[in-house]
Order: structure tokens, then sequence, then C-alpha cells
């Protein structure tokens, strides 16, 4: 019997050894990918987040998902803040971030969990003041959002920073309680909210270039919809640090500084646009030279164009000559009229022949002129 006890205790140890080693992995795995950048390093400092006001939620049992930059090909991109449903009930958001590191920008991915963690001390507004979150609970399995302060914009940060740390980023720091939340069990994004990325990223109005930081789709009431009663426009831009803004202005000028982070596509094609357009101005007095030129080649052919005019005059010369030939080449569309004409000049062939007779008549009339002559001789 002790033997049998003894096993038992050993295969319930064995099970719960197993069952640990199962779970620990799943938490670790889940926090190394909420710290870990889902994108490659950034030179570019991020620009700073618009102040724009929280829509009203479309229906219960949403949470606010605060708007923020994201990174493409093209530069960056704003993906406007929305109401998203948890994967369960009873579990809050926490925002992604822009992080400093190795001199260049990473974005941390957001997470869903029992509590809110650290998003960089960056203030997104509607409840995301920088730390923890003000901006709603669950109370009963119901999610209840706090209105005195989702419809307050962000304009309580005066410069707007999207990032934490490097030039111009903000400093702070994860509290403790923070530290403990990175420990628990995080969910990633849902697939609504990646459809909702992927669509502003597909979308060239939100691109930083084209919107300057003045986004008109600041955000929406639904994941992905962005048009209708549901969308909010930003009511202005924010203001870069000064420091960040020589960062960026630095990295443009020398690449180099970069170190192999992303750069926009579109810093790299004005780069060896800006020959060209150099060039443009050089192409410009050419063109205004080679079109003085024909000014005064316009000039000079006054006397070129008198030279011309007797040409034509030749022409006039050869055209009463050619008159005949031109009247004659209807005829000669007319074939039967051409073809009696060379055959009249046939016939006065002959005249010719009758010359020749004609000649042996006045050899025979020669003699008879000759005898009366001798006849007068004698008479002499």
């Amino acid at each position: 019997m002790r033997v049998h006890g003894i096993l038992a205790s050993l295969l319930l140890a064995s099970t719960t050894l197993t069952s640990a080693a199962v779970v620990m992995p799943e938490t670790a795995r889940a926090d190394i990918s909420v710290n870990i950048d889902l994108g490659e390093p950034v030179a570019l400092a991020p620009p700073p987040l618009p102040m724009y006001v929280v829509p009203e939620p479309p229906m219960e049992n949403v949470v606010w998902m605060p708007g923020y930059w994201r990174w493409s090909e093209f530069g960056y991109y704003w993906v406007p803040g929305t109401w998203v449903e948890p994967p369960t009930v009873g579990l809050l958001w926490t925002p992604g971030y822009w992080g400093w590191g190795d001199g260049n920008f990473a974005w941390h991915e957001g997470y869903w969990g029992e509590h809110v963690g650290f998003y960089g001390g960056v203030n997104y507004g509607g409840g995301y003041g920088g730390e923890g979150f003000h901006g709603g609970g669950w109370h009963d399995g119901r999610y209840v959002p706090n209105r005195s302060v989702i419809n307050v914009p962000n304009i309580t940060n005066v410069t707007n920073v999207s990032f934490n740390g490097g030039p111009g980023g903000n400093s702070a720091r994860p509290t403790s309680q923070e530290q403990a939340v990175a420990r628990e069990r995080h969910v990633p994004p849902t697939s609504e909210q990646m459809k909702h990325r992927e669509a502003a990223g597909s979308n060239p109005q939100l691109r930083e270039s084209a919107n300057h930081g003045k986004p008109e789709i600041a955000a929406t009431a639904k994941p992905a919809e962005f048009s209708g009663k549901g969308v909010v426009a930003a009511r202005q831009a924010g203001v870069q640090n000064p420091k960040a803004q020589e960062h960026n202005q630095s990295v443009i000028k020398n690449p180099a500084l970069a170190k192999g982070a992303a750069l926009p596509k579109s810093e790299g094609r004005e780069e060896p646009k800006a020959p060209a357009t150099q060039a443009r101005p050089d192409v410009a007095p050419r063109a205004a030279e080679e079109r003085a030129k024909p000014a005064e080649e316009m000039a000079k052919p006054v006397p070129q164009e008198r030279a011309i005019e007797p040409r034509p005059q030749v022409e006039r010369k050869l055209e009463p000559e050619e008159r005949p030939k031109v009247e004659a080449q209807p005829r000669s569309e007319e074939k039967p009229k051409a073809e009696p004409q060379p055959r009249p000049a046939e016939p006065k062939a002959p005249p010719p022949h009758q010359e020749e007779k004609a000649a042996p008549k006045e050899e025979h009339p020669a003699p008879k002129e000759e005898k009366p002559a001798e006849e007068h001789k004698e008479h002499e």
C-alpha cells in the first residue's frame, strides 16, 4: 500500500510539473510577443499626435483603442482611434508605443490584459494620460466608459510627443505596478484590430506626407469604417519637439546616420529628383534661347524669303511649259484621247517621202532648163 501511495504521489507531482511546463512557455511567449518590435527599426522620429475628440461608442462592451502612428515603406501613417470588442469580457487594452534603442525607433505592440501596463508614458488621450487608464472599467460583466474623460480631446500634452526616449521623446519609465503587469498573461491584438490597421495603411490620405500630421480621419466609431457619421477629423496637428526635428533633418540630409534603419521611399525618391529639378531651370533658359534663335532667324529670313521667291517664279516659268502637260494629264487619264495624239504625228512622216519623190521630179526638169540655156548661148 505504501508503494502504491508513493507511486500516486509521484504521478501527481509529474502531472503538476508538466502542466506548469506547458503554461509557463505560453506566458513567456506572450510577454516576448508584446515587448519585441514587430517591424524593422526606423531612423526617423514619429510625428506628434494630432488633437481630436473620441466619438461615441457604437454599442456596449467595447473598449477605446487610441490612434497611433505606424510605419510603412512610404513613411509614417495614422491609424485612427476606434472602439473595439475585447477577446473576452473583463480585458483592458494597453496601447503600443514607439521606443528608442540602439540609435533607432522601434514599435512595441499593444496587448490585452486584466490590467493596463506600460505604454511609454505617451499621452494618447481618451483616458490614456501616459500612466494607467481612466477611461472606463468593467462592472458586473459590463464595460462602463467614463464619459467625463473620453470626450475630452488629448490637449493636456502640449507637444503631443508620440514616443519614449531618444531625441525629443519623453523620459517615462515603468513603475513597479506596470512591471508587475508586464509579467501577467497578455493577449495580442484581435483580427479586427489588425484589419483596421491594414485598412489605414492602404489609405494614402492617412500618410503623414499627405495629411501633414492632421488626418481627416482621426478616429472612427467602428474599426475599418472610414466614412459616415462615426468619423472624426483632427482639430489640429501636434507640435513636434525641436530635438526630434533636428534629428529627422540630420538623418534626411545624411542617410548614413540611419545605420541601416528604415527610411521612407519618398525620401529616397526626392534625392534623385533634386538634380532633375535643378536641371529643369537650366533647360528653361536653353529653351528660351532656342525660342529666341528662331525669333532672330525669323528676322533674317526676310532676304532669304526673297531669295526663295524666284524659285516659285521659276516654277511659274515652267508652269506654262508644263501647262500643255497639265492639260495632257487629264487626257492621259483618258487613255483613248492620249493615244490618238501620237497618231497624227505619224502622218507627218509621209511629207518627207513626198519631198523625196519631188526630188527626182526636179532632176527631170533640170535638163530641160539647161537646154534652153545652151540654145541661148548658140544664138549669141
